[in-house]
């Protein structure tokens, strides 16, 4: 039967199409990406794709966050249901707003390694109030209880009582010889408020122990068991997984001034302490190790105590923070070392953990294995050229 002339047409341009289709299919890559069958069917298949993020999703539909006994030890619990046990503890950030992609990658890094299953609270603090943006993308990521908080300004800031022309002039002279952050007033404010003030903020009083957590870090090992838990039970203090050198040239008198401070106050060194970390000759010099505190866990109240807030004061008072540049990973590292016995510093081998540049990677097999760790065990921090692993090793020897 003979088609009729509109069919005619129309078989006539659908052949013009097809043929025009497949010369640019066989000519132009793009279009045929874009045209493809599998392509075109994505959209439809949409709700059966696959999550293909490397992390685990940090809200996973199955199992609640287990019940939680924050009671002391030995307290009565609701024997109908079961708790588990768990520190009065938390995840302290300093952040700025601007650090919010950063701040996301360590969270979701947190979540996905450990606290998806344990749902400890976060606290983060800045200088300035936080924007609705950085609240809402983080608060995406957990549903652990989170407090954003502002940091006091005296706190913060540069004291008045500092000598502003001599902390400018070292702050020049630094710049001058390369020394990273030697100019930077904010840096040595961050420094001085971690070594002297954050425990002392009101979102924290409430807590006893704290992981500070930084933003744009990497935890790389899977943890299957509390770190909090485990140093309340071993009657731990602080903890790290980093040890290194600092810039001699950004303390050239700290040493000197702990030294004064153990003159005046000899009763603040522990017994058995880890002086040998600190110093080759039973505490003359000080070899420039410390523990790299952008990871640490530690009992606040140890900050907050008569020994450590004297310490503290006596070297804020010379203005060292400002006229060199003292960083609270020195201060808290002799601060651990000499007011505490050796055997309440604890290293956790366990914790996979990266702060660019350096990485923590636990080179045990097992350790790692266990750990379905990321890391690379080649690349590891420990015992490098500029790692102090091998003097905190010798200590126990």
């Amino acid at each position: 039967m003979a088609l009729n002339k509109p069919a005619r047409y129309f078989l006539l341009v659908l052949g013009l199409l097809l043929a025009l289709h497949f010369l640019l299919s066989a000519t132009h890559e793009p279009y045929s990406n874009a045209t493809s069958f599998s392509s075109l069917t994505a959209g439809w298949n949409k709700e059966r794709t696959k999550y293909t993020d490397t992390a685990v999703p940090a809200h996973p539909a199955i199992l609640p966050l287990p019940k939680w006994n924050e009671t002391p030890a030995g307290a009565a619990g609701n024997a109908s249901a079961p708790l588990r046990a768990r520190a009065n503890a938390t995840f302290v950030m300093l952040a700025r707003n601007n650090d919010v992609n950063g701040a996301v990658q360590s969270i979701r890094s947190l979540e996905d390694r450990f606290n998806r299953e344990y749902g400890y609270p976060y606290v983060f603090l800045n200088e300035e109030p936080w924007t609705d943006e950085f609240k809402k993308r983080i608060s995406a990521l957990t549903h652990a209880p989170i407090e954003f908080g502002v940091i006091p300004h005296d706190w913060w800031f540069q004291p008045s009582w500092v000598d502003e022309p001599k902390a400018a002039a070292a702050r020049k002279e630094m710049s001058d010889k390369g020394i990273i952050y030697g100019d930077s007033v904010s840096y040595r404010n961050m420094c001085r408020f971690n070594s002297g003030f954050f425990f002392k903020h009101e979102l924290l009083l409430k807590y006893k122990w704290y992981w500070r957590v930084e933003p744009d870090v990497t935890f790389h090992c899977t943890l299957a068991f509390d770190p909090f838990v485990y140093m309340e039970e071993q009657k731990k203090v602080y903890a790290f997984t980093i040890a290194l050198y600092e810039w001699s040239a950004t303390i050239p008198t700290l040493w000197d001034t702990v030294k004064d401070f153990m003159k005046k106050y000899p009763e603040s060194l522990a017994p058995d302490n880890a002086m040998g970390f600190l110093s080759d000759n039973n505490g003359d010099g000080f070899n420039m190790c410390h523990f790299w505190s952008n990871f640490e866990i530690a009992d606040m109240d140890f900050w907050r105590g008569e020994v450590y807030t004297r310490f503290f004061e006596f070297l804020d008072a010379t203005g060292g923070f400002y006229y060199e540049r003292w960083g609270d990973a020195p201060v808290h590292s002799m601060a651990a070392a000499l007011f505490l016995p050796k055997s309440q510093v604890h290293f956790f081998n366990e914790i996979g953990y990266e702060h660019p540049p350096n990485m923590h990677c636990p080179k045990d097999d097992d350790v790692w294995t266990k750990g379905m760790c990321s890391c690379d065990q080649g690349k590891t921090h420990d015992y490098g050229p500029y790692s102090c692993q091998h003097q905190w090793d010798r200590i126990f020897q």
